[in-house]
């Protein structure tokens, strides 16, 4: 793609706030200059807002205020005038219900932070899952230069010897507890091991999945996903972030030029080869619908089936993000793809250059971690859209993290009508369930739970467990976290809550999966679903007022990003009137 830069020196948005000597001006800049901020710094250079997602609550972002640190440092050596803001901090590990039900308040809260002020220009300061995606929401709505640094992954959690992936192994431990395999006594002492320093999940899970989606779009330096949070090279990242922002202002090369359609076919086909999280398909989806750029769950299919999962990650594999980066992290993989003729190679990029030129030199060192293509963890690593009768709007699973004979299976339906029926009844040996069942969770998308909960890769039933079976199929039109595994059928659309047919199935129904055909059906006649459909009835609205009322008003399904419909495609940097 060929980017022609902008004219400099030319007067950015920044001065209609501090250039002149209007009483305005004067008002802004007065102030603002009550720390300590020499006269000079207002002569029109670069104004670049730090948007930091940090917070005591957000801990995979606890150590950002460190590293915009360093950004400013790179800033001020460009010549520009960092200014940190503090921004909404969707933690996944702390909100309830869950931290989706904030992405798109965190999308709106960044959108007018940068609207509403004097910046240029935008370091995307994130980390935790949601606020990669929400600071990149709302830098896309405004199409003001921003770019992303990412806080890094843990160092790997290690427990007995065994590696212990963060997310992933409490899953797993939750299993043995119910199996008998683990006492509580190890649970609890495995518990330190997981989070043994500052930064995300050590796994690919949706925070190192939306690092390498940020890298893949061009939206990061080459090379940022994979750094350790801990490892001094982050540091370096960020400081090298900081420097070029500034450069991006002056060029005036803004989202809208790099995150074009072949940026997200690059991101589709990158997240296969990673084995990523589902939840990157919502998130990409979303962000296309800011942007302007017309991208559906057919793009997800189309790019990503044949796309094999060459990253031998936990949860598909068996190492961690630590040893991804050792062996040349995010950069050999893009070129593999590049290679294999998957990568649109003059992609524009941060850089200023072409994401070709940028992973050209990049070197496997690890040939374990990151794979030949014939020894992929899966031949068709990319999501799998699925669609029937039970999902006339798609739904998806995540063929590296499923058991192969899963793939096509016919099973009776074991139907939970939502979380607390599933919570209540799961453990009870009563239940009539076997591993030949269908597990079935209802009520728990967007509108449903609302926002859309990680409760898809439902723990199986202990008596089940017991027996020594570790997957079944399950359905719903939750999420599921990244750093999770198994043959889960996730964000069935139209959800349940919406009316969907997910809605009406019943326990003792016949459901049939199969994802080479990609086809997920209730084997009921047309007669039948029409009859239940149209004697179904809405619950009674939960919420009646606050954000919680809007966001179960506004959000959409699933199957285009779960955003609010008015966010979309519209974009703009107008500078708001000034009242005073």
């Amino acid at each position: 793609m060929t980017f022609t830069p902008a004219p400099w020196p030319r007067t950015l948005r920044s001065q209609e706030w501090y250039g002149g000597t209007s009483r305005d001006n004067i008002y802004h800049r007065g102030w603002l200059k009550n720390q300590g901020y020499p006269d000079d710094l207002f002569d029109g250079r670069p104004v670049i807002g730090i948007l930091n997602t940090w917070s005591d609550l957000t801990p995979c972002n606890g150590h950002l205020r460190e590293l915009a640190e360093k950004v400013k440092a790179g800033v001020w050596e460009a010549g520009g005038f960092p200014v940190e803001v503090p921004v909404f901090s969707a933690s996944e590990n702390t909100f309830r219900p869950t931290a989706m039900m904030y992405r798109n308040l965190a999308a709106m809260a960044v959108e007018e932070v940068m609207r509403a002020q004097p910046i240029d220009g935008a370091v995307l300061l994130v980390g935790c899952d949601k606020t990669t995606p929400s600071l990149m929401m709302g830098a896309a709505s405004t199409d003001i230069p921003s770019i992303v640094v990412t806080g890094g992954p843990m160092l790997n959690g290690w427990f007995k010897g065994e590696r212990m992936g963060s997310g992933t192994a409490l899953w797993q431990m939750s299993e043995d507890i119910k199996a008998g395999k683990m006492t509580q006594e190890e649970f609890l002492a495995a518990e330190q091991a997981m989070s043994r320093s500052s930064g995300t999940c050590n796994t690919m899970g949706t925070a190192s999945t939306m690092a390498s989606m940020a890298e893949a779009l061009g939206m990061a330096l080459s090379g940022n996903a994979a750094i350790p949070g801990v490892d001094s090279r982050r540091r370096v990242m960020a400081q090298m972030t900081g420097r070029r922002i500034v450069q991006m202002v002056k060029d005036d090369l803004k989202p809208s030029d790099i995150m074009t359609k072949q940026a997200f076919e690059n991101a589709i086909r990158c997240n296969g080869a990673i084995g990523g999280s589902t939840n990157a398909v919502i998130h990409l989806l979303a962000l296309a619908g800011r942007v302007g750029v017309d991208l559906t769950l057919d793009d997800w299919d189309r790019c990503g089936r044949d796309v094999p999962t060459i990253v031998n990650l936990m949860p598909s594999g068996k190492y961690l993000m630590e040893e991804f980066f050792y062996a040349g992290g995010l950069p050999v993989v893009l070129k593999r793809l590049s290679e294999a003729g998957m990568l649109h190679d003059d992609a524009l990029t941060v850089s200023g250059t072409t994401i070709g030129e940028e992973v050209a030199g990049a070197q496997n060192w690890n040939d374990d971690v990151i794979l030949p293509v014939e020894k992929a963890l899966a031949a068709s690593g990319g999501i799998a859209v699925l669609r029937g009768n039970l999902a006339p709007n798609g739904a998806v699973l995540k063929p590296s993290a499923a058991s192969p004979h899963l793939m096509k299976h016919r099973g009776r339906a074991v139907v939970f009508e939502d979380i607390d029926d599933y919570k209540a009844r799961i453990n009870d040996d009563a239940l009539d369930i076997d591993e030949t069942c269908v597990m079935v969770l209802k009520n728990c998308g967007p509108k449903g739970y609302p926002g859309m909960s990680e409760v898809g890769n439902m723990g199986l039933p202990p008596k089940v467990l017991k027996k020594g079976i570790t997957d079944m199929v399950r359905i719903s039109d939750a999420r599921m976290s990244g750093t999770a595994y198994g043959t889960v059928v996730l964000h069935t659309a139209p959800e349940a809550a919406a009316g969907g047919p997910l809605a009406v199935v019943r326990t003792g129904d016949m459901i049939e999966l199969d994802v080479e055909a990609r086809r997920i059906h209730l084997d009921i006649s047309d007669d039948e679903l029409a009859a239940r459909l149209a004697a179904w009835t809405p619950a009674a609205p939960m919420f009646t007022s606050g954000y919680s009322k809007l966001f179960v008003d506004m959000v959409e399904g699933a199957d285009t990003g779960a955003d609010f419909g008015i966010l979309k495609g519209s974009r703009g940097n107008e500078v708001p009137r000034d009242s005073h």
